[in-house]
């Protein structure tokens, strides 16, 4: 037997989306990348820094990761003490947990969101606690102060795609004792963020990541905004070169490019309430999304069937056999092509 740590033995690991060795034969909608590619600057990015003869990958990166944490400094209006760098967002939330909760603490989040939470509380052997939601898409149940370590907020969720206000979420920056994270891996496609209002609450983390909006899923970025205390202790925990050459070049030169953000972030969203228009006229019931994603319910409540059919053309779109989800399946936006596929299986 296995001296493992009780906790560990006992968990299930996160499932990530289904990614199939023929991905080029499907459409795949299933895991919210983006469908466009990254800003050209990226590209010329990654090619400047490997060279001629890729010499410089002999090299350890920066571990300050500080030219990058500049850009996102200056984009935000922060100082770059405000910020760090990270190994996609899942890094930051599992240093969050490692930073600020010990086994037995409770860390609370909304069921249903982002199941990865509950992945990484168990790991740290920490208590779980879940609130819900109304039929109004409002926190359901939450106290009037909330004592445990750190409670996670999807916004916008996933997977139903709505997004909280930001009156909703400086409500529950003062109703937290401990720290409130913010995770906005999908506000460059909504109206607002929750950055505006790290300065005010030092127990608010807002966290993002390149994956979506930037179109770096593959390249695994992300970066957080805090109180310098915060940031500092993050930095202390995490990896000592977490992020290689190539990601930090990405990092920087897709910041820097907010044209290109701004004219395919307009694409998607203009694709995402273009599709939600024509679901809706064909009798399938759409959640108004601010992700670049939809949650559609099939006309008789069977997602599972919706799931298969779809597949069965090969489109991947995710399925969710939680009880309060599987009623339908959550569908990236894709390009319009696409979704006009989608849409003609449907027979919207």
């Amino acid at each position: 037997m296995l001296p493992l740590r009780r906790n560990i033995a006992e968990m299930a690991g996160y499932v990530p989306g289904f990614q199939p060795a023929d991905a080029e034969r499907w459409i795949k909608l299933n895991t919210n990348e983006n469908p466009y590619p990254p800003s050209p600057r990226v590209v010329e990015a990654i090619r400047n820094e490997l060279g001629a003869d890729g010499a410089r990958l002999r090299q350890y990166p920066d571990a300050g990761s500080r030219a990058a944490r500049a850009a996102a400094a200056r984009l935000y209006g922060y100082d770059a003490d405000w910020l760090i760098l990270a190994n996609g967002s899942d890094e930051l939330l599992n240093n969050l947990i490692r930073a600020f909760a010990g086994e037995g603490d409770e860390v609370a989040y909304i069921h249903p969101s982002y199941s990865y939470y509950g992945t990484l509380i168990a790991i740290q052997g920490a208590r779980p606690r879940t609130f819900g939601l109304t039929a109004q898409f409002k926190l359901a149940d939450f106290p009037a102060r909330y004592d445990g370590k750190l409670f996670f907020l999807t916004s916008p969720h996933a997977p139903l795609g709505f997004a909280f206000s930001l009156a909703e979420i400086e409500d529950l920056a003062q109703r937290c004792s401990g720290m409130l994270v913010v995770d906005e891996a999908y506000a460059d496609f909504a109206a607002d963020s929750a950055v505006t209002l790290v300065r005010r609450y030092p127990n608010l983390v807002v966290t993002r990541t390149f994956s979506k909006s930037y179109a770096l899923a593959g390249m695994r970025l992300g970066l957080a905004v805090a109180h310098p205390e915060v940031v500092a202790a993050l930095d202390k925990i995490r990896d000592h070169y977490h992020l290689d050459r190539l990601a930090l070049v990405a990092a920087e030169a897709a910041l820097e490019d907010q044209g290109y953000l701004r004219q395919r972030l307009a694409q998607v969203c203009a694709t995402r309430e273009r599709f939600s228009v024509r679901l809706r006229a064909a009798g399938y019931p759409v959640i108004a999304s601010q992700a670049n994603f939809v949650f559609v319910s099939a006309p008789d409540g069977n997602g599972q069937r919706l799931y298969q059919q779809l597949y069965d053309a090969r489109i991947l779109v995710r399925y969710f056999s939680d009880a309060l989800l599987c009623h339908g399946v959550r569908i990236s936006i894709g390009t319009d092509a696409e979704m006009d596929a989608l849409l003609q299986v449907l027979g919207a």
